[in-house]
């Protein structure tokens, strides 16, 4: 049985152009693509894609990213870091699953990490937990 891929609405994905430069944090429901420069935090509910032009200086975590270009910080992957040739992460990464062409380079140290060790980074309340009672002063 073939693996169906989601449709992806374009205007769902959010993107950073080549010859940008954005200082501060992304937070997003969504995919995002950066092929400019990027300082700060990104954050994604979705797949994030590191253009061959593009470098991050800041931490990553999301779901899934496919990296071309150059990170320097950490990269936290609910799902699969895809590192393609080419590309430069100076960091250490924290990912479920790794996929690593030749010619891509890497400095820093690598942990597995499960789907709570992800949310916990994430700052994700889990489902099942409510949230912890507030102290009263008296």
């Amino acid at each position: 049985m073939a693996k169906v891929e989601p449709v992806v609405n374009v205007n769902s994905i959010s993107r950073i152009s080549a010859g940008t430069v954005i200082k501060g944090e992304i937070v997003s429901p969504y995919d995002i693509r950066i092929d400019g420069t990027f300082e700060g935090k990104v954050q994604s509910k979705g797949r994030v894609v590191v253009g061959e032009s593009a470098h991050i200086k800041g931490d990553i975590i999301c779901e899934n990213i496919d990296l071309w270009g150059k990170v320097d910080g950490g990269v936290f992957v609910k799902d699969t870091l895809a590192l393609k040739e080419g590309c430069v992460v100076n960091g250490n990464l924290h990912i479920k699953r790794l996929s690593v062409e030749l010619g891509a380079t890497f400095n820093g140290n690598c942990k597995m990490i499960s789907d709570s060790e992800f949310d916990k980074v994430a700052g994700v309340q889990p489902k099942d937990t409510p949230a912890a009672p507030q102290a009263r002063a008296n």
